[in-house]
């Protein structure tokens, strides 16, 4: 039992040790930039940098291939995350459709969008959903689930790493941090904020939302063999349907259905806990009837 917990731990350490080393790297970065962005921003994409690089040393100390990661071979690869894309499409959207019949997201009649317009920023906002996608499902759906697998339960490397792949979403400070009154353990009083930010019980309902989404990818990633591809095209398709909806909508405020949805990108929350509950379950059911 002592030794699971371990292991369970251990991405904590990974994640405490590319943190602070992004806080000495970002302090420098800050200096550099002339504080063009804010430290805090800094030290974010330095830890998701780091994080990434921490892929390759842990591959070789737990003797893990890229099949072990879940990649299959490359046409296989693409193929999969095109089919992904499909399935983010079919999962999500139903939330869009409920929400807007809800009344919760209303058009955003401000915007002036021409086809040339609306195409550019559907482009744009693909490809960033695409880089997140890549950065992300290798870290919790790749090394992470397949380090803790080596050693505890599928279910308990389902559940852990949807734990650690929710908790960073609200590793973060709001502190800005002039230029001028920054030094070297600045960085290290923003992460401060951010841990203690885990603890801020406004986040629970998205916390679970975002759980949810972590298990849903690694039941998708546990039920067919070397499908990271699935899951990079299905969380792709999600990402990318938030900053679409987040560009063409507004969400009312007065809607006495808010609670259904949450203020960290008016989308996920209890709505998308509950849906992918029943998806998930569906598909279990489904399984066994197959038996």
């Amino acid at each position: 039992m002592i030794r699971k917990i371990i292991y369970s731990i251990v991405p904590l350490l990974v994640l405490l040790a590319a943190s602070s080393l992004a806080c000495i790297v970002g302090y420098f970065i800050f200096q550099g930039i002339d504080g063009r962005f804010p430290l805090s921003k800094v030290i974010t994409k330095s830890t998701q940098l780091f994080l990434v690089l921490s892929i390759f040393p842990a591959m070789a100390y737990l003797k893990l291939s890229k099949t072990d990661l879940g990649f299959a071979a490359k046409a296989v690869f693409f193929k999969q995350v095109l089919l992904g894309f499909g399935l983010g499409f079919a999962t999500l959207m139903p939330v869009f459709i409920a929400e807007y019949a809800l009344g919760i997201h209303i058009i955003d009649q401000t915007q002036h969008w021409t086809a040339g317009l609306l195409a550019e920023k559907a482009l744009i906002s693909l490809l960033l959903a695409l880089l997140i996608s890549m950065i992300e499902e290798p870290i919790f759906r790749g090394i992470l689930f397949a380090g803790l697998k080596k050693n505890l339960p599928v279910i308990a490397a389902i559940i852990i790493s949807s734990a650690y792949y929710a908790a960073l979403h609200f590793l973060d400070s709001k502190t800005e941090i002039p230029l001028q009154q920054a030094d070297l353990f600045s960085g290290f009083t923003l992460l401060g904020e951010a841990f203690a930010n885990l603890m801020n019980p406004q986040i629970l309902s998205t916390f679970l939302a975002l759980l949810m989404v972590g298990i849903f990818l690694g039941v998708l990633r546990t039920n067919i063999k070397q499908s990271l591809g699935l899951c990079i095209g299905c969380h792709t398709c999600w990402v990318w349907q938030i900053k679409m909806s987040k560009s063409l909508f507004n969400t009312d405020s007065s809607s006495e259905y808010l609670y259904l949805v949450s203020s960290y990108d008016g989308v996920i929350g209890p709505l998308v806990t509950g849906w992918l509950s029943l998806a998930l379950i569906g598909y279990f059911v489904y399984k066994k009837v197959r038996g």
